[in-house]
């Protein structure tokens, strides 16, 4: 199993030396940093996917897309944070012209 686990971590490691895959990989890593925040919070407060979901005017589907990181509106993520006490900060930032120029052949 061990060995198995290093195989996959080089793996990783090699495909985040691509620019493209890197992007899309941290995007992900934060996606599921937001599902997690949504889990524990809904956890700790004793609530199902059902009853957080009546709280905020969702449906039960929509919980269970976002905690399974599966984001389709932005406006949706924010109403679920603003609801648990978190603000939604969004950056734009400009990419690198060679990282720009991968993610652009890439497409």
């Amino acid at each position: 199993m061990k060995a198995n686990v290093q195989s996959v971590e080089a793996h990783l490691k090699e495909r985040l030396k691509d620019p493209h895959f890197r992007e899309l990989y941290e995007l992900e890593e934060e996606k599921a940093k937001i599902a997690s925040l949504i889990v524990r919070y809904r956890i700790a407060h004793h609530l199902s996917q059902r009853r957080l979901a009546r709280k905020l005017g969702l449906t039960q589907q929509q919980i269970s897309k976002i905690e399974q990181g599966e984001f389709s509106s932005l406006s949706t993520i924010q109403k679920v944070l603003l609801a648990l006490g978190y603000h939604v900060t969004l950056r734009v930032i400009p990419l690198g012209s060679r990282l720009r120029h991968s993610l652009q052949s890439a497409a």
